[in-house]
Order: C-alpha cells, then structure tokens, then sequence
C-alpha cells in the first residue's frame, strides 16, 4: 500500500549542500520544495524571475540581502518573502555563519480567495493517538 506521506531527514540544518530540491524525494505533486545553504558572503550566481510560479523564502539560519526588483532589504532567522512571478529577486549571505533558506514554489492564484485553503479539508472527528 502507498504512504500517503514522505519524510527527508536532513538531521541539522549544517548538513546541507548547496542547493537540494526535494519535489521528487518527497512526491511533491503541487509545488516543489528547495533548501540551500549558503556560505558566509556567498551570493546567488545571477537574478531570476518566473513566468507563473510564485515563491515564498523561508531564511532558517543565518543573515542576509534580499533582493527584489532592485530594492534590497536585510533578512535574518525567522524572516518570511513572497514573490510574485515577475518580480526579478536575488539572495546573499552578507554574515560570517551559513544562511540557510527553504524555498517553496508553486503556481500563482492557484488556491483561488485567501481564505479557501479550509475548502479542500476535512476535520476528522477522531481523538489523536499518540
């Protein structure tokens, strides 16, 4: 019977090298999923944009620039940035420590109204089991 999840063990976030995209390893089906590590004044190798997928950044160590059409701005542990799919975007480790980002990525307006996300789900009526 197929598991209706996937789990990727990375054990600390220092175990990450470069840049690992997880869609596959996880049977994403929906978005695809990344996390880099950055070293300490590392810098994205080039500015990118999309067609339709939005991104949201997720910084889990670390601090930085962030980049969006030409305005920078800081980020550090615990900041969140959505960007549309035109908005042209970079990233640099400007500390001594690793940054390490997660990168979510998926189709824009694809959730339809903001608050549609409950639409989809089912409340189970069950007591969790521990």
């Amino acid at each position: 019977m197929e598991k209706n999840y996937a789990v990727k063990q990375f054990g600390s976030w220092n175990n990450v090298e470069g840049k690992v995209f997880l869609g596959e390893a996880l049977g994403l089906t929906g978005a695809q999923l990344s996390v880099q590590k950055l070293a300490p004044q590392e810098d994205a190798p080039f500015l990118h944009a999309h067609k339709r997928h939005e991104e949201v950044y997720l910084i889990l160590s670390g601090k930085g620039e962030y980049q969006v059409d030409g305005e920078v701005f800081p980020v550090g542990e615990g900041t969140l940035i959505r960007v549309a799919p035109a908005g042209v975007r970079a990233l640099r480790n400007t500390g001594d420590e690793p940054l390490v980002m997660c990168c979510i990525q998926y189709q824009a307006g694809s959730f339809g109204e903001a608050d549609d996300f409950m639409v989809d789900g089912t409340i189970i009526n069950e007591p969790v089991k521990w």
